[in-house]
């Protein structure tokens, strides 16, 4: 019986393995590879759903819902067009409409362009994730280091006394983690160590953590750890411009393998959601004003 993660996150993970089994998709590295360029491209909506979105319309180019196509865009949706599904809190489902569903005024070229750059970040930016961080135990240290070595979680001693990598068995008690990264990295370098270092946290490589939301997992081969944690870094990275090497190492991960073995992707997604959250990125779509 799994303690560490709410019910619905048990029925989104059953949800995927059985769309995953059924579809017979994604089982191949070029598809795996594919369907991480879709996510990335709607940045709107978090990892899953856009997985989700996928399996219903490959093509599609952009999203929202009709709350937003009125009120962000100034379009309606067509009679008679057929919505999307995604999951949604509390809901448990939320409808969608493909932007080739709806008509009005020009879409903005945020819309019009599948990658998008939000800009430079800057060593404001960095220094913004330390305070979202702390509220999740995290704490994160720019250290100068030689050029070689972007950063890592390490264990030790805070002065209060408590281990640092001190993972949280109580939901209600905030672990201890601590992120060095490398001072001397220009921002846009320092967000892939930050986004590369969460991951292995998130994707569990470092044990189970109740508060975090972290289940546990049997440890998976070197290998695999890196390809999550890459995976992880590609979309976040790419879903808000930055450039990194994660691109190059799944490019040469493709060409090397034919079938993508144990990789767990529900983690993946799950991970990079999560992360996403914490630091405050992405633009989600909204629905409006519940209804009660």
């Amino acid at each position: 019986m799994n303690l560490l993660g709410p019910p619905e996150d048990e029925i989104a993970k059953s949800l995927l393995s059985n769309l995953l089994d059924q579809s017979r998709l994604y089982h191949q590295s070029k598809d795996y590879k594919e369907l991480l360029d879709f996510i990335t491209r709607l940045r709107n909506f978090a990892p899953f759903n856009a997985f989700i979105l996928n399996l219903q319309k490959p093509g599609l180019r952009f999203a929202a819902s009709q709350h937003d196509w009125r009120q962000r865009f100034g379009r309606d949706v067509k009679e008679g067009a057929r919505p999307l599904l995604i999951l949604w809190p509390f809901g448990p489902i939320a409808l969608v409409y493909d932007v080739d569903d709806t008509e009005g005024e020009l879409l903005p070229d945020s819309v019009l362009q599948a990658f998008r750059a939000v800009g430079e970040l800057t060593k404001n930016h960095i220094i913004g994730f330390m305070q979202p961080l702390q509220g999740q135990g995290i704490e994160l240290k720019l250290i100068e280091y030689g050029d070689a070595h972007a950063g890592h979680i390490q264990s030790g001693q805070k002065p209060e006394g408590l281990e640092i990598g001190q993972r949280s068995t109580d939901a209600k008690k905030r672990p201890a983690y601590l992120i060095r990264v490398n001072s001397k990295h220009d921002p846009n370098v320092q967000f892939v160590t930050l986004i590369h270092e969460l991951a292995h946290l998130y994707l569990g490589h470092l044990g189970p953590d109740k508060y975090l939301k972290i289940a546990e997992r049997s440890r998976p081969k070197h290998e695999q750890r890196e390809l999550e944690a890459e995976s992880v870094a590609y979309l976040i990275c790419k879903r808000n411009g930055v450039e990194s090497k994660s691109e190059e190492y799944l490019a040469n991960f493709v060409n090397a393998n034919t079938t993508m073995g144990n990789l767990d992707f529900y983690l993946i997604l799950k991970a990079a959601g999560q992360i996403e959250t914490v630091l405050q990125l992405g633009d989600m779509v909204s629905f409006g004003p519940r209804v009660k």
